[in-house]
């Protein structure tokens, strides 16, 4: 009886910490808007798991995200960043329309396939997803930051370098889920 008790206690302590398992990972990465994800990074040909990651760290999925520096929605995106965005792939434009979810991910999914093709270097596009294309331009035909003017060596925002550090934690996750 001693020993069925034993086991029996261990399967409920594995099952309950299969539980909470479950639902630090549903927390800290949600799967939201998974058949958007998948359609715009075949649509721009970028890496889906690089998209919820970008989504996740920037927002954590929160269609009404909006930052301090007027950033909004799932993707983050800057309203005049936005709008040229808009322009650039034929799509109305309404800041409003910014705190639609798919939407903001359509954009932000372009943007960085944008910024991938800018820079051929996938951290230097995430980079400038978060500290601005000009900046990361600047960075780069600095010495002191880029050795060869194509890749950072250095990353001289704090904010950018635990930015990249964040969406690449994310990516490790999410590359498990979006094969």
């Amino acid at each position: 009886m001693r020993a069925f008790f034993s086991i029996f206690s261990l399967v409920v302590c594995a099952i309950i910490l299969t539980y909470l398992v479950g639902c630090f990972y549903a927390y800290f990465y949600p799967m939201k808007y998974k058949e958007e994800i998948y359609e715009y990074s075949l649509e721009y040909q970028v890496d889906a798991a690089l998209i919820a990651s970008i989504a996740n760290t920037e927002s954590n999925f929160n269609e009404r995200a909006c930052s301090s520096k007027g950033a909004v929605g799932i993707m983050q995106l800057m309203p005049s960043t936005a709008k040229w965005i808009a322009s650039k792939i034929n799509e109305q434009y309404s800041e409003e329309m910014l705190y639609d979810g798919e939407y903001n991910i359509k954009l932000g999914s372009y943007y960085i396939s944008y910024l991938i093709s800018q820079f051929d270097d996938e951290k230097t596009a995430i980079c400038a997803y978060n500290a601005g294309l000009g900046n990361v331009r600047q960075w780069l035909k600095n010495g002191e930051f880029s050795s060869d003017g194509k890749r950072l060596d250095k990353i001289p925002f704090k904010e950018t370098k635990n930015y990249i550090n964040r969406v690449y934690k994310n990516y490790n996750y999410y590359k498990n889920r979006y094969k």
